[in-house]
Order: structure tokens, then sequence, then C-alpha cells
């Protein structure tokens, strides 16, 4: 199908059908599309030079469940909001990549156009908020896919759940990358009023041409930063995230990025090192030999000191930070900046005693009494 004949919102609707097996075809092939953009005001181009959007299908899933809860050690909240699975920003990186793999689909090119939104996420939330005994504490909302990511203009799953949290005075964090998520500060604005809201916005290079190729369809760094002061100037607190830092390829910006941010209205700050599971290998070496080809061998040399001897370290403690005297030396950099720019810590507190369950038939919060005694299914 040529891009002539996409619907009028630009995307292809297409069946949630997956395939058994993990996939592990990775289908890194053509991959890089980098000058490919979705024709959508992300800083990159002005419109006239906006190029055709990729052919992106989007399957429809209707979720049992919406909160994915987890007990890692390295993630400082519990439980998660992910509205959509793959994401079109195509980050080499991309951590969760693998998971398109559980569909049968490829964690490569299949991750950034073979999308899935959960068409009844707020309605899911609604319900596990009204659970009896239900205990709040912060959700956070992108944490696998960018919840800002393009096709979030159409289905408009991230904005519904913003609503439901407002309505029900419940906290949450939103890390993103897109540009996108300046639409939403009227909402943001009254969660932040009660301080029930904090956004980190991700920005890893201030480099323009390593963004491109880097994250070919997020925002681009000067449209984030734009984000974070618009965000700022309308009471909203950001942290900004410098998530992942790559040796020898954005470990050069980190002292630039914390100004830029901080000079924008961030508050706070945090990194992580790259990291390389499964899949993400592949990917990242592909684009490695694509566009660094003479820094390869550094590059790779200087994560395998990261990692103790590999590519990737699964284990908690290590996984986001690395060992050794480079994640050191990282360490000691971001810190330095970071307490010189203002940026002292790395999360921000949100309150969690103003949460008022929801009604189960959608008409506004149930009295919190009332709530404690609903059965799920009445």
């Amino acid at each position: 199908m040529e891009n002539d004949d996409l619907p009028e919102n630009g995307y292809l609707q297409a069946p949630l059908v997956p395939r058994r097996g993990r996939g592990a075809v990775v289908n890194v092939k053509h991959r890089f599309e980098a000058d490919q953009r979705d024709a959508v005001d992300d800083g990159w181009v002005a419109p006239e030079e906006a190029l055709p959007a990729l052919r992106t299908q989007v399957a429809v899933e209707r979720a049992r469940k919406i909160l994915s809860r987890n007990d890692s050690p390295d993630i400082p909240f519990d439980r998660a909001i992910n509205p959509y699975r793959g994401c079109e920003h195509g980050c080499v990186y991309c951590f969760a990549r693998p998971t398109h793999a559980y569909l049968g689909w490829s964690p490569g090119l299949d991750f950034e156009t073979r999308l899935v939104a959960k068409s009844n996420a707020v309605e899911a939330l609604r319900a596990e908020l009204a659970r009896p005994g239900y205990k709040v504490d912060v959700v956070n909302i992108g944490s696998a896919t960018d919840a800002y990511q393009p096709i979030e203009r159409q289905w408009k799953l991230t904005r519904g759940l913003l609503e439901l949290l407002l309505e029900t005075r419940h906290p949450v964090s939103l890390v993103t990358k897109g540009g996108l998520v300046a639409r939403d500060i009227d909402l943001l604005a009254r969660l932040a009023e009660l301080n029930l809201v904090a956004v980190y916005v991700t920005i890893t290079t201030l480099d323009g041409e390593v963004a491109r190729t880097l994250e070919p369809r997020a925002a681009a760094p000067w449209r984030r930063l734009e984000a974070v002061r618009e965000l700022t100037a309308a009471g909203v607190p950001v942290g900004v995230s410098l998530a992942p830092v790559i040796p020898f390829i954005t470990d050069e910006q980190i002292e630039h990025v914390l100004e830029a941010a901080a000079g924008a209205g961030a508050r706070v700050a945090f990194y992580t090192m790259l990291r390389l599971p499964w899949e993400v290998k592949a990917v990242f070496l592909d684009w490695l030999e694509a566009h660094f080809p003479d820094r390869k061998a550094k590059v790779l040399h200087c994560i395998e000191d990261l990692r103790g001897g590999k590519l990737n370290d699964p284990r908690f403690g290590n996984r986001m930070r690395g060992q050794g005297i480079w994640a050191d030396l990282i360490d000691q950099r971001f810190k330095r900046a970071a307490r010189r720019f203002g940026l002292s810590g790395n999360r921000i507190d949100l309150e969690t005693g103003l949460f008022r369950p929801p009604a189960r038939d959608g008409r506004g919060p149930a009295p919190p009494a009332d709530a404690r005694q609903m059965s799920l299914f009445g």
C-alpha cells in the first residue's frame, strides 16, 4: 500500500494476531529510516519539508488489566501503565523491544511500525482503582513505550488516563521524549496544583545529527527542551532523564544536557547506562556499524568494561549503572554537573493521600467509605 492509500489518520488498522515463539528474527535490515518522519510537529522540519509517514499498522487490544506491577529494586515505582505496545519513536537502544517478540513480531522494525493500542485503557484502569483494598502509590505512564508517541494524537489514551487520575486524585509520573506532552498542559497543571504529577523528559543528547539517527522519530532535542519550558511555565514540576548514557556517543553531552535542562526549568535529573538485553543488542550493533564504524570497537570495549566483560548484565544493582572505573567516572561527572546546575535530586515527591476511588459506572468518584465496600462486579 502506498502512502496515498493510507486512511485519513495516517495509520492502518490491523487485527492483533499473536504468533507462537519469541520471534527471534530481529529484522534489522532496512531498519534505519533516519530521514523518514511522520508529518507532525516534532521540531525537526517545517511542514512543507515533511517526508512521507511510515506505513504504520495499529492493532486494537482490549486489556484485561492495565496496571503492571514490578518489585525491582532498580525502579522507583511499583506500578506502571503502558497504553500502547511498540513505539514509533524507534529509539535503537529501547530496552522494551524484546517484548514484541512475545507477540511473534520482530523487535526491530515491527516494534516501530506494528503497534497495539489498548483501546479500553481508561475503562480497565477505572475498574482496577475501584477494587476494594486498592492501595495508592505513584503510577508511572510510559515505562516501556512512550505514551506520547505520534499515535497518541489520534487515540488520546494517555489524555483519557490523565483525566481519570485527576478525577480520582491519583498521583502519576510520566516519562517521555514526545513534544506532544505539552498538549495536555491543562490537565497536568491541575494535577500539579494538588502535587499529583511529575513529568520526566528524556534528553540523551543535544546533538541533532546524533539524535536524528539514535531516536529517529522522537521529538528533536530543542523541542523537548521547549516542552520543559512550557510545562514549567504552567507550574508542572519537570525532571530530565539521561537514559541511556552511551559511551563515546552521548556521554560527552552529560554536562550540556543538564545545563540546558536546568535553564529550561527542570528541577531534578537522573540517568541510566546503556542496556543491551536480548534482541536490543543486534539492533544497536547494526546502528553502530551504520553510523559510527570508526568508534564501534571503542564503544563495545567500554560497554564490556561496564558490564563485567559482557555486553549486558541483567543483575539488580548493576544493570542501570554498570560497574568499574567507567561507571564511577560517569557517576561522578553526572553528580558534579547536577549539583552545579541546581538539579540536586533525582525524583519529585508526590502527594498520595488525596485519592478518591472512582465509581464503577463512570459517573465520577464514589465516596471513599462506599468504595471500600464496593464489589468489583457490583
